[in-house]
């Protein structure tokens, strides 16, 4: 495990000096509650109200879970193969796992720093313009952040990880990562329009169970926190399986061989 957090706090140290990849998150992390000031100062929020917002900025929360750490995710990976730095890594008797698992921590830890600069825009565009959800959703947005979003930060991160893990150069990882975020967004957005699609099995799909979660909050249903807790475990558990396919790619052969 020490060889894990030795490997993350390197990870962290560098790319806390790679001025251009935090800036690009800091512009992902708020561009969301950029999008929810703009929202509340038209007509359309005066019609949707308190509602329409939130559900606005639950897709964008989704997103900001796989953009955060993204741009470190890719760096670390497919930018150190391309480089040739990342060979005498693997190279020292260090297991793959460990290597995998270091950079997933310094990866993750700019994730949730992304996702709390969004929820913090958020909170900050609600308190100037007079938005005070109600009590139950305030406890519903509470279990959605602890049992919904962090594990997602966790699971995006890891797909990050494991998106640069399988492509050779950065260019080649870019192009894939597009998809990574691409599907939140879509995810996020149909669950608003077509609420009733995921039934009552959203507890055990990632991203659907996140965004069914807090829709069904908005809509005053009421949310069991065992379900939430499940989607949870479910989350986390898909976090390990990505882990773990990134940890194979770094084992083959053709891996180190470029």
């Amino acid at each position: 495990m020490s060889g894990c957090v030795t490997i993350g706090l390197k990870e962290i140290r560098e790319h806390l000096r790679d001025g251009r990849s935090l800036r690009a998150a800091a512009m992902y992390a708020l561009m969301g509650p950029a999008v929810i000031l703009l929202v509340s100062q038209s007509s359309a929020a005066e019609r949707g109200g308190a509602g329409l917002l939130l559900s606005m900025m639950s897709v964008f929360a989704l997103v900001s879970a796989f953009t955060g750490g993204m741009y470190i995710a890719l760096d670390s990976t497919a930018g150190e193969r391309e480089r040739g730095s990342l060979v005498p890594l693997l190279l020292n008797p260090v297991p793959r796992r460990d290597v995998v698992v270091g950079k997933w921590i310094g990866v993750s830890a700019f994730t949730l720093a992304g996702l709390a600069v969004t929820l913090g825009g958020f909170t900050a565009v609600f308190e100037w313009g007079g938005i005070e959800p109600s009590r139950q959703i305030t406890g519903v947005l509470l279990l959605w952040i602890v049992c919904g979003l962090v594990p997602l930060a966790l699971l995006g991160a890891a797909l990050d990880l494991l998106t640069g893990a399988t492509s050779r150069t950065l260019k080649d990882a870019q192009a894939k990562l597009q998809t990574v975020v691409f599907v939140p967004m879509i995810v996020g957005m149909f669950l608003v329009f077509f609420p009733d699609w995921i039934g009552q099995w959203w507890f055990a799909l990632p991203i659907v169970g996140q965004q069914a979660l807090i829709g069904a909050g908005l809509r005053g249903e009421s949310v069991s926190v065992v379900h939430a807790g499940v989607l949870g475990i479910v989350t986390l558990a898909a976090t390990a399986a990505a882990l773990r396919a990134a940890a194979r790619e770094m084992n083959r052969d053709e891996f180190v061989a470029g």
